[in-house]
């Protein structure tokens, strides 16, 4: 048994790693990230090059082993003298400097594929060329279970990396999705249905099931102006895509979010509407500056739950409640009941 990360403490634990590299000039150890379909492995070595300050043009290296030959890797051999062969290293692979190799898929590869990547891997070398050092090797693969066609990695391969098995989070991806503008009504849906973040049945032939890969698509579906269920089915499924349309439905039932932002005390008993209620008011504050103590003033009218909800997601958003004297004296009087605000 692999042991286990959320996204984000792997994301976290990968970026300690890059970072101590570009901080030593020390070779980092090559780590695998296993994980199920679209929960977002790829996406957050991406966001750890971004975030430590370098390019990912310049600095992040996608290697899809999958559209490789052996011979692609190891490079051209070409005469380099009446006796002697040599060569000739790929123009993909880095020459200088520091940054990410990242070896997608590599679990999907072939095993003569897999071979010509173990000295690379084992040694960072393929014959004359050396990876310099301020380069770090990650890797990314499905595990056999998920019916992706995944072929056995032999033990000595295996063994040269530090293996983690990445698991969906809604606190981690709620960070992800307020930063990248996903549809508010995508984030109120899984604010309320949690479990349908990540629902793949690897004993099932489904083509569309809900990842937050698909959410995004469902997000983006929206923005398009997609909104039948059947167009959400696509991405996520037929069964989900239902789930999620009875909840937007329930929109017609909702108090004017502006009316509470003005001071209307309108509390709902029913917390499927107050899920909605939530994300609706922190969507208009996100655009609407001036209701920050606002936003306070009416989480400490919800039940605690949502009180929390409501001011986490608020500061997940961007909204700057903790510039105000409500926010200081919301954590004062919450300290028992939460260990932090902060997102």
């Amino acid at each position: 048994m692999l042991a286990s990360k959320t996204i984000g403490e792997a994301k976290e634990t990968l970026r300690r790693i890059v970072s101590y590299s570009l901080e030593t000039g020390e070779p980092a150890p090559p780590t695998f990230l296993w994980g199920g379909p679209g929960i977002g492995k790829s996406a957050i070595i991406q966001q750890i090059v971004d975030e430590l300050g370098m390019s990912v043009e310049d600095n992040f290296i996608d290697l899809r082993l999958t559209q490789l030959d052996p011979v692609d890797l190891r490079g051209l051999p070409r005469l380099d003298s009446d006796e002697f062969v040599r060569w000739s290293t790929p123009h993909f692979l880095p020459q200088g400097g520091e940054g990410v190799l990242f070896l997608d898929e590599l679990n999907l590869a072939p095993g003569a594929v897999q071979n010509a990547a173990y000295q690379l891997i084992l040694d960072r070398e393929l014959g004359s060329y050396k990876l310099p050092e301020r380069w770090v090797i990650i890797s990314a693969g499905n595990r056999p279970e998920d019916r992706a066609g995944v072929n056995p990695m032999k033990s000595p391969l295996s063994n040269r990396f530090i293996h983690w098995e990445v698991e969906t989070d809604i606190e981690d991806w709620k960070d992800w999705a307020y930063k990248n503008n996903i549809d508010k009504q995508v984030i109120g849906f899984l604010n309320f249905k949690p479990e349908m973040l990540y629902q793949f049945n690897p004993g099932e032939s489904e083509h569309a099931f809900p990842t937050p890969r698909t959410w995004e698509r469902v997000s983006e579906l929206l923005e398009i102006g997609f909104t039948e269920t059947n167009d959400i089915a696509s991405a996520i499924g037929l069964e989900a895509a239902r789930e999620f349309q009875s909840y937007i439905s329930m929109r017609n039932e909702l108090p004017d979010p502006q009316e509470i932002l003005e001071g209307k005390d309108i509390v709902p008993e029913r917390p499927d509407i107050l899920h909605v209620i939530v994300t609706t008011l922190i969507e208009k504050a996100r655009h609407q500056q001036g209701y920050e103590e606002r936003l306070i003033e009416y989480a400490e009218k919800l039940p605690t739950e949502f009180t929390i909800l409501l001011i986490k997601d608020a500061l997940r958003a961007g909204i700057p409640l903790q510039k105000t004297q409500k926010f200081t004296e919301f954590t004062q009087k919450h300290k028992e009941t939460i260990i932090d605000t902060q997102p």
